[in-house]
C-alpha cells in the first residue's frame, strides 16, 4: 500500500472513530473526555528542528496539514536535505505529499512552510505567496546563521 492510501485509510479511522463519542454526554466545559485528552496531547508537543548541533523547537499551527505532518513524525523523525533559495528560505522535499491549506501569507523568519504538498521550507527571510504555515520556530534569532550554509541535513522530530 503506497504512503497516500495509508494517509488516507488513517484519516478514515481517525473519522469513524471520533464520530463513536457523538453521543457521550458533556462533560463540565462542554467537551467529552476523548476531546479533551486529545487537545492537551497535541497541545504538550512541540516540532523539534535539528540541524547539525542546533536544536530548534517550534509550535506547531492549527489546520489539518499540521495535524498530518505532526501524525507522520509519530512515526519517527524525518530528515530532510535542504538547500537555500532565493536568499529567504531553505527549501526540500519531504518525500510525501500533505493535505494543503494555503492561503497568501506575508512569511517571517522562524515560518515552517508547507509548499506544493510536498516541500517544507524554513524562512529566514520574508516572502509573500499562497502558502500552507506548519508551524512557527519559537525563537528565530540568527535562524539564518543556525541553519548553516548550502545544503544542509535537517531533521524534523516531535519535541
Amino acid at each position: 500500500m503506497n504512503t497516500a492510501a495509508r494517509w488516507f485509510c488513517m484519516l478514515l479511522a481517525v473519522c469513524g472513530l471520533s464520530a463513536c463519542g457523538a453521543g457521550d454526554s458533556l462533560g463540565e466545559a462542554g467537551t467529552t473526555p476523548q476531546s479533551v485528552e486529545s487537545a492537551s496531547s497535541q497541545e504538550g508537543t512541540s516540532l523539534k528542528i535539528t540541524v547539525g548541533k542546533e536544536e530548534l523547537m517550534a509550535t506547531w499551527e492549527d489546520n489539518s496539514s499540521a495535524r498530518e505532518f505532526q501524525e507522520l513524525l509519530e512515526q519517527g523523525s524525518v530528515t530532510i536535505e535542504m538547500e537555500d533559495y532565493g536568499g529567504f528560505e531553505k527549501v526540500g522535499a519531504l518525500g510525501t505529499d500533505l493535505t494543503r491549506n494555503d492561503r497568501q501569507i506575508t512569511t517571517e523568519p522562524g515560518d515552517v512552510i508547507l509548499y506544493q504538498g510536498n516541500q517544507i521550507t524554513i524562512y529566514y527571510g520574508t516572502n509573500t505567496w499562497s502558502f500552507t504555515r506548519l508551524a512557527k520556530i519559537d525563537d528565530p534569532a540568527d535562524l539564518q546563521e543556525k541553519l548553516g550554509e548550502g545544503r544542509v541535513q535537517v531533521t524534523f522530530s516531535l519535541g
